[in-house]
C-alpha cells in the first residue's frame, strides 16, 4: 500500500480467505464473481491478490494455510486497522477478548494479530508499517 493511502484507523483496511487450497479457491471466486486473480510470491508458492474485473486494484486476498498464515480458520477475515497493536491487543484481552494468533511482524506491511471478541466472532486487527514507525 502507498504512503497517503493507507485506510485510516478504525477502518477495515483488508478482507481475505485462509484455506488449504488456495488454488482452487481462486478458481471458485475467479468463475463465481468474475476476480482477476494476481499471483503473491510466498517463496515457493503463490497467494492471490483478488480483483474486480477491469480494474487493478485488488479488493481481496486469497490465501494459502501455510507459513504465517498457518492457522488461520477459513473464514473470511476482516482486518481492522489499529493506530498501536501492542495497546489494542491489551484492550482486546481487558475488555473480554481473546488473542488467537499471537502478533506477528509482517516486515515491510506492518503488524497484525486476529483476536476473538466476547461474542465469539473473529477479526484481524492490523497496524501498517508507517503507524509503527511513526510511534517510534
Amino acid at each position: 500500500m502507498s504512503e497517503g493511502n493507507e485506510p485510516k484507523t478504525g477502518t477495515i483496511g483488508w478482507t481475505d480467505l485462509t484455506v488449504e487450497n488456495a488454488d482452487a479457491v481462486r478458481d471458485f471466486y475467479q468463475a463465481v464473481v468474475g476476480w482477476t486473480p494476481g499471483a503473491v510470491s510466498m517463496g515457493d508458492y503463490d497467494d492471490y491478490a483478488m480483483s474486480p474485473q477491469g480494474s487493478e486494484m485488488p479488493v481481496a486476498g486469497i490465501c494459502h494455510a501455510r507459513g504465517v498464515n498457518a492457522g488461520q480458520p477459513p473464514v473470511w477475515m476482516i482486518y481492522i486497522m489499529v493506530e498501536d497493536l501492542d495497546a489494542s491487543a491489551a484492550a482486546c484481552m481487558e475488555n473480554g477478548g481473546k488473542i488467537l494468533t499471537p502478533i506477528r511482524d509482517l516486515g515491510p506491511s506492518g503488524r497484525f494479530c486476529v483476536i476473538e471478541d466476547p461474542a465469539g466472532a473473529i477479526a484481524g486487527l492490523f497496524q501498517g508499517a508507517s503507524r509503527e514507525e511513526n510511534e517510534h
